[in-house]
This record gives C-alpha cells, structure tokens and sequence, in this order.
C-alpha cells in the first residue's frame, strides 16, 4: 500500500509523507499513535492508464516526470564527486542549460516545487530544488541568459561539500545537531569551496556559493562570519533558494509548514540576516504567484487567497465566501494548514 496523503498529528508534525510505501512497522506505529485509518492509492491511482491520463491533464505531473529524470542525472553527478573528488563540469553544465533550466522557466515553477514538497530532502533532490528555485530567482531579478544559468550551477553545487558527510551525519536532523557534529556541519561549506576551488570552467561566484550560502548580512552566519557584500551576491541568491526549500519541504518528524510560512520568515529577516535586494522582489513575485490558490485554514475553513492587503503584508486575505474575507494578518491564531490542497 501508498499512502496517497501525508499524516499530520494535532501539532502539524508530519507523521509519514505521502507516497510512503507502508510496511508493517509503518502500520504498527500508526496503531501505537491511536489512527484508525489512512487513505492509500487504490490500483487505479497506480495504474499506468491513469497516470499517463493524468499527465497529460495536469501539467504539474509533467514536470514531476521531468523532475524525477533530472533527479537521476543529479545523484550520478553527485555520487561522482563522492567517490572521485573530481566535478564532471561538463556532465553538470549539460544539466543545467538542458534539463534544469527549462524546469525553472516553467509557468507556475513556484507551485509545481510544493506539489513535490514531500519528496526525499536528501541532497540530491535539495540540490535540484536549489537550483531550481535559484533560477526562478535569477528570472525575477532579470538576469541575462547566461547569469541566471550560472546561478543555477551556483544553487545545484552550494552543498557539494555535504559528499565529504558519513551517512551517519547525513542522516540526523539538522536542527538536533550539536558540539564536534554541529562543527562538523559547518565545514561543509569549506569542503564545497575546496572541492570546487581548483576546477576548471567554474566562475568565482559558483565557488564562493559554495562557501558563503550559510553567511548573513549581519555577520551572525558561518563559517566565517562576513558580512554585507564581502558575501557574494550568488551566495545571497542562494540563502534565500536554501531557506525556502528548507522551510517548505516536507520531512517526517519536522512541523509541516506551507509557502507562507517562509514568505514570514523572508518578512522578519529581509532587513537584517537576508539581502533585501534578493527579498524584496523575490517576495513581490511570489505573492503575484499566490493569488487564487485555493487554501485550508487552521479553523477548518477553505477559501481562496484574494490578495495581500500591502506590500508589507506577509499573510494574505482569504476569501471564504463572496460575502466573508478573512485577512490573516489580524488573526494571527489562523494559519494556512494547506496550500493548494488535493
């Protein structure tokens, strides 16, 4: 059986992530958590039928088809350097200008990348987002062709240093991690850029993504702490793609959290740890991008994102009914549970 939605509890901790193929210990675990039922793909859902039916009508399973193919080129490439210690710049490039950047100059990119949020965050999939995201970043602040096509390489390349990881950090939570692991963590910024130092055909800004995606604009970043623009402009593009995908995908043990969520954190930051000449129209094209999405609230309501009352709002204003807005930015004990839901 495959799950067919994900499982939240009452605190929207994402319990197990749709398409997770159940096995018993899965089924043994949700009796031991008190649910009774959860809803499966049935065969028809699983049917080749319906699925080339289904892409055909759904333009979002056509770019999760040609995701999943990217993903595959990613982990080759990814591997390689784990292995050999050599980048396959040719291999990389072809990748992005071939198969990378035609995802990112998707209509609706923004909102095919939630539809995949329950998709592994390993470092394969983390990297492609990344660079997906980097080059819909790239579009809004009108980069030329061949800028936006190097940030792209910038965004699938900021963690290669993760290859020089064991499986054992690799495969704790982040957020959990502490003293000579949490050091360890950092150092995968200077292993990228060392890695990447000496490799031919690779701009400045690509390597110094690498090393600098985890600084802030007010020096409170790693690994060492720069600041303002001795941060390259790639790595504050890639903060930026970094966080989004961080705050939004979906990853079993961690709260579930939509778009907005990380349109608020870009709001609070934008001014202080983040680049606002990234943020600023970086959240005026998402919200653009938002408007008529159908959303579910923490009340139980459904409605529809009309608009954002400001520039300044970080919430939207919900239309429930022709007759009944709700704008979110005064309620803040209602939260957007489900963007776009199924």
């Amino acid at each position: 059986m495959i799950l067919a939605r994900t499982l939240v509890n009452d605190d929207m901790i994402v319990i197990l992530s749709e398409n997770t193929l159940l096995t018993k210990a899965h089924i043994t675990r949700l009796t031991f958590l008190n649910i009774p039922v959860v809803y499966v793909k049935d065969e028809y859902e699983l049917s080749k039928n319906y699925q080339a039916v289904a892409a055909i009508f759904n333009r979002g399973n056509a770019f999760l088809k040609d995701y999943k193919s990217v993903v595959s080129a990613a982990r080759r490439i990814i591997d390689e350097v784990r292995e050999t210690g050599n980048v396959p710049v040719s291999e990389t490039n072809a990748v992005v200008t071939k198969q990378i950047t035609p995802l990112a100059k998707s209509s609706g990119a923004i909102d095919y990348l939630y539809e995949l949020n329950h998709l592994a965050a390993d470092v394969y999939n983390h990297s492609l987002r990344v660079s997906i995201l980097a080059g819909v970043i790239a579009k809004w602040l009108h980069f030329d062709a061949e800028k936006a096509k190097d940030i792209m390489l910038a965004g699938f390349l900021h963690d290669i240093g993760k290859t020089k990881f064991d499986q054992r950090l690799l495969d704790k939570n982040i957020e959990n991690l502490k003293g000579e692991d949490y050091e360890r963590y950092i150092q995968h910024t200077v292993d990228g850029h060392h890695i990447l130092a000496s490799v031919g055909g690779l701009s400045d800004g690509v390597k110094l993504a690498a090393m600098q995606h985890h600084e802030r604009m007010d020096g409170s970043g790693f690994p060492f702490n720069c600041k303002g623009t001795d941060i390259h402009e790639y790595a504050r593009i890639i903060a930026v793609a970094d966080i989004y995908d961080n705050i939004t995908t979906e990853r079993e043990g961690y709260v579930k959290r939509t778009p907005f969520a990380a349109i608020e954190y870009f709001m609070q930051q934008m001014y202080t740890t983040l680049d606002p000449a990234v943020c600023v129209p970086v959240l005026t094209r998402i919200k653009d991008a938002f408007l008529g999405s159908r959303v579910v609230l923490s009340d139980g309501s459904k409605g529809k994102i009309a608009a954002f009352p400001n520039d300044f709002a970080a919430l939207p204003v919900i239309e429930i009914t022709k007759d009944r807005l709700i704008n979110l930015n005064d309620h803040p004990d209602i939260k957007i549970t489900e963007y776009n839901p199924k």
